[in-house]
């Protein structure tokens, strides 16, 4: 009989709660305890009660810094001393250089050469050396192993690692015990870190939460995914959430995801926009084009909110400031 992941532990290789237990130990006085806010607005206009963890306000601007700095403190000595490699459009590139100058280990970071500058800047300026390639024409995989092999380096990708995941899920699990039992609960979808991460949280806090993840419409490998039961791969998706760009789903994010997500929903750049406005008008906040996938599917109506308990996972703030002004002047 197969085994499931809530049950998996070593077994297979894949986290449970109690490795996000062990990530809030880790991360306790490290990490922003971010703060879950509520809009009388989004109440109105979505019919539910939406709680939003504001990941935005997170060290480094996002969520990733959670799993980056679980992922390189559960590192044995001798893995630190000789370094990390990761490769990312921004917001891991980002965690992974903080977390590293944190922890004093060295940083190589592979990244787009058309990603962000300002999250460019903010990579080297925590520190790490950047290596850029062309995400179109290249694969980030093959040439970061490759050069984490010759390096000697440790590599710790964005999303299919357990520590990531199970640093991640820090999020969601915050997230209950501030607000209680939800109804539903509103992820943003890439690789399925955050996702998976916050599926496992809410099948042990929260039980009988329906949670689901929420992608571009232009890249719905996840949606496509969890629809045939098998990973599905796609070309480099275009959209202007670019911290959602992946291809496909991870070997460890996708049992998860496939066992606890209710459901994949996509949302179209419009709809984005308009939930970046919302945040920027209403709540106060900045918030990127990836971090705001979540609320755009409450407010877009691509899920039901209507008396409901909704948490929504705002999952980042780092967006360049000129691409910013355009999106909420157009």
């Amino acid at each position: 009989m197969a085994v499931s992941v809530l049950e998996a532990g070593s077994s297979t290789g894949l986290p449970v709660f109690a490795d996000i237990e062990a990530a809030r130990g880790r991360l306790d006085g490290i990490a922003h305890r971010t703060p879950v806010l509520t809009s009388r607005f989004a109440d109105e206009r979505t019919g539910g009660r939406l709680f939003f963890k504001c990941e935005n306000l997170q060290r480094a601007g996002a969520f990733k810094f959670r799993g980056a700095y679980n992922a390189i403190a559960a590192l044995p000595p001798e893995a630190r001393r000789r370094g990390v490699m990761a490769y990312s459009s921004g917001n891991h590139a980002q965690a992974i250089a903080l977390a590293s100058r944190l922890l004093d280990v060295s940083a190589t970071i592979l990244m787009p050469i058309d990603s962000p500058a300002m999250k460019m800047a903010a990579t080297r300026g925590y520190g790490a050396e950047v290596v850029t390639y062309d995400r179109y024409t290249e694969d980030r995989e093959t040439l970061a192993r490759d050069l984490a092999a010759e390096r000697g380096l440790t590599l710790i990708p964005p999303y299919d690692h357990l520590e990531v995941i199970a640093g991640q899920g820090t999020a969601a699990a915050e997230l209950i015990e501030a607000t209680g039992p939800l109804d539903m609960l509103l992820v943003c979808l890439g690789g399925g870190g955050l996702l998976s991460g916050c599926a496992l949280a809410a099948a042990a806090m929260s039980p009988g939460c329906q949670v689901i993840g929420v992608e571009p419409e232009a890249g719905d490998d996840g949606r496509q995914s969890l629809a045939r039961g098998e990973i599905v791969t796609i070309p480099v998706p275009r959209s202007i959430a670019d911290g959602a760009l992946t291809t496909h789903l991870g070997q460890l994010t996708f049992p998860i995801v496939r066992e606890l997500a209710s459901d994949i929903v996509t949302v179209p750049d419009e709809a984005l926009v308009e939930a970046m406005r919302f945040f920027a008008q209403r709540m106060k906040m900045v918030v990127e084009p990836t971090g705001s996938l979540a609320a755009a599917a409450a407010f877009s109506g691509a899920v039901a909110c209507e008396g409901r308990r909704v948490g929504v996972i705002v999952s980042g703030g780092n967006v360049d400031l000129a691409s910013y002004a355009r999106f909420l002047a157009g």
